[in-house]
């Protein structure tokens, strides 16, 4: 491989902000794995935002690279697994299988597709250095032949259909708007852009935790909330303390520590067998490369209210963020009916054959 942009290549980076900025270029903000194609010839490679390589884990978008893109260029852009109208982040991690059958098989099953929204490389030429109101013009015209596996991005310079999007496309599994200053060049590694997420609070039961890293206090709390049949599901984390707070933690919660967890509504999730029958509280992930994660069981007596984006399924997508302890709670009161459901949008609309990429 010969590309004037070579791996490994550091995304651009985004940072949070409250409200959409003014006068800028705007796009969804997918829910996926982001990715960068390189492709000289025949050869290709699918880099991950770590500098991974998520090659052997798309066997379909090979395929559809070979077709559907320039002989010779890079892409920034974010591959993404969609059917029934919305994204499924859950079932893209299954894609991370050590199997090479597995892969296979839920490659032809559902297979992913790519949604390109920069142009690093084409031919010969580097267009790192050109700004985003040069590169987004010869991305559309690179993949005016693109399609039916690789998209570009829908873009628009108008901040109320930027407003309107941020609404509509939640229901399609999307995770908010990015917004980007149209003269900059492409800063590899650099929070340059500006992302505006979907933000909401959900008060969850506390019914475990997990020991920081350095053994040094709680690393993260583990939150449910009660099911329509009264079962406590586990839907997620909550984390990011400081140090004085992991350790103040761990002192506030050892009353409630169960040294015999088996009458914890989560008790059979002790059994390491069990953490392949489903997302239990500590399980391993294809991503933890295999780091402990063993949790402590707490009576499930505590309320906290918890920031978080939104939801994938009955969990929510992202760790979330701690809001206050709620004492005027009963654990009982919390359950799923206090999340907000997004309107329901259809992503065929968004990626529709013929949609114009910029509005």
């Amino acid at each position: 491989m010969d590309l004037p942009v070579m791996p490994p290549v550091e995304p651009m980076l985004a940072k949070a902000v409250d409200e959409i900025p003014a006068g800028m270029h705007y796009e969804a903000k997918w829910d996926g794995f982001r990715a960068i194609v390189f492709r000289d010839g025949a050869e290709l490679e699918l880099a991950s935002r770590t500098g991974k390589s998520l090659t052997r884990y798309f066997p379909e978008l090979l395929d559809a690279f070979r077709a559907e893109l320039p002989e010779r260029c890079v892409l920034d852009g974010e591959i993404v697994l969609a059917h029934d109208g919305r994204l499924h982040f859950e079932e893209l991690q299954e894609r991370i299988h050590p199997a090479a059958s597995r892969v296979k098989k839920l490659a032809a099953e559902n297979p992913a597709s790519f949604v390109a929204f920069d142009l690093l490389a084409l031919g010969d030429q580097s267009l790192t250095e050109r700004s985003l109101s040069e590169r987004r013009p010869a991305l559309v015209a690179a993949l005016a032949q693109a399609g039916p596996c690789v998209h570009i991005a829908p873009a628009t310079r108008d901040r109320e259909l930027a407003r309107q999007w941020f609404t509509q496309f939640e229901g399609a599994g999307l995770d908010g708007i990015v917004a980007k200053p149209l003269e900059q060049p492409y800063r590899p590694g650099v929070r340059a852009m500006f992302k505006i997420k979907h933000g909401r609070t959900a008060d969850c039961v506390v019914a475990g935790y997990r020991e920081h890293k350095d053994g040094q206090g709680v690393g993260s709390l583990l939150l449910g909330l009660y099911d329509a049949a009264g079962v406590l599901q586990h839907v997620g984390v909550c984390a990011s303390f400081t140090a004085a707070r992991r350790r103040a933690l761990a002192e506030e919660l050892a009353p409630l520590r169960l040294p015999d967890p088996s009458g914890h509504p989560w008790a059979a999730w002790t059994d390491e067998a069990a953490h392949e029958a489903g997302r239990m509280p500590g399980a391993p992930s294809r991503w933890s490369g295999g780091k402990d994660a063993t949790w402590v069981a707490l009576r499930p007596e505590l309320v906290c209210e918890v920031a978080y984006d939104h939801m994938e399924g009955t969990r929510f997508r992202h760790t979330t963020r701690f809001q206050r302890w709620r004492s005027d709670r009963s654990p009982r009161s919390c359950d799923y009916s206090q999340l907000e459901e997004p309107v329901g949008y259809d992503l065929a609309q968004l990626l529709a054959e013929g949609v114009s990429p910029d509005r």
